[in-house]
């Protein structure tokens, strides 16, 4: 037998975990990311929220919750008032040491809650209001796709657009590094070129070092009524037929010859420069 049921007096149904080749919980190990984002069926899709903080800004945003993961000791203390908002959905708990060696890490968060995607949002409807949207051209990196979010978050984007080959933003890593900006920012896929965008009303910017690239706070830029700002990739950045369709080039002056920043770093003075 994997795991002992017991029940809560508010019907809460509690699972101990004792063996790590419980089903129930392969979500939370077994799984890859690609297979958890189910690309084949996305509404079948799930994905891992992290501490509770987090699982709160994902439930305010609608997102529905499937089970929680836990030590024992979390299930009246940090995981409390995640575990009254979840309703009647299983509690797996189980000792500190078992469920490090389940999630490969120790739980200092206290709580993991697996939860459903919500349906892929059209292009169309998170340009309709925007004025400041961001395209992630590429970036693979996960804590970079955190951290972009939640610059985005925080300086006033609009939506986000991703390329698909970017990394998605509800991998575990991207979720937990963004603090949960991932669900206060509207954002879906982009799978046409870049400069489909002027269908929506937007002019583009393509973040790149090129012969006529204008510094980040040229006027020009900040007085388009509709921006949309595209960051590449850690290494290679924009591939060379986004930055030659985009409506313009910026970049961002730099001192002691430093050429370049973190795309993360980049992307939140960018927010900033021409927030509106």
């Amino acid at each position: 037998m994997s795991y002992l049921c017991g029940e809560r007096d508010d019907g809460m149904e509690i699972i101990e975990i004792t063996s790590l080749d419980d089903k129930r919980v392969e979500a939370y190990a077994a799984l890859t990311e690609a297979q958890l984002r189910n690309r084949l069926n996305p509404e079948a899709g799930i994905f891992i929220a992290e501490s509770p903080k987090v699982i709160h800004v994902a439930l305010d945003a609608g997102y529905e919750p499937l089970s929680l993961l836990c030590e024992r000791r979390h299930i009246t203390g940090d995981a409390a008032s995640v575990i009254a908002r979840c309703g009647d959905i299983p509690v797996y708990t189980g000792k500190r040491e078992l469920l490090a060696s389940l999630t490969g890490y120790k739980l200092t968060r206290g709580v993991l809650c697996a939860m459903r995607r919500k349906s892929p949002v059209p292009v169309g409807e998170i340009c309709r209001d925007a004025r400041r949207i961001v395209v992630i051209d590429g970036v693979v990196d996960t804590t970079n796709i955190g951290a972009i979010f939640r610059s985005a978050a925080a300086l006033g984007i609009d939506g986000v657009l991703l390329t698909p080959t970017s990394c998605d933003p509800l991998n575990r890593r991207a979720v937990r590094v963004s603090m949960g900006s991932v669900f206060l920012v509207p954002w879906t896929w982009l799978d046409k070129p870049v400069e489909s965008l002027h269908d929506h009303g937007f002019r583009t910017v393509a973040m790149a070092l090129t012969d006529r690239s204008v510094p980040i706070d040229d006027p020009t830029l900040s007085a388009e009524p509709r921006l949309a700002i595209i960051m590449g990739t850690e290494g290679d950045g924009l591939p060379r037929q986004v930055i030659e369709t985009a409506d313009y080039t910026a970049r961002i002056p730099m001192s002691h010859n430093v050429d370049s920043l973190n795309v993360a770093a980049a992307a939140a003075v960018a927010f900033w420069q021409l927030r509106l």
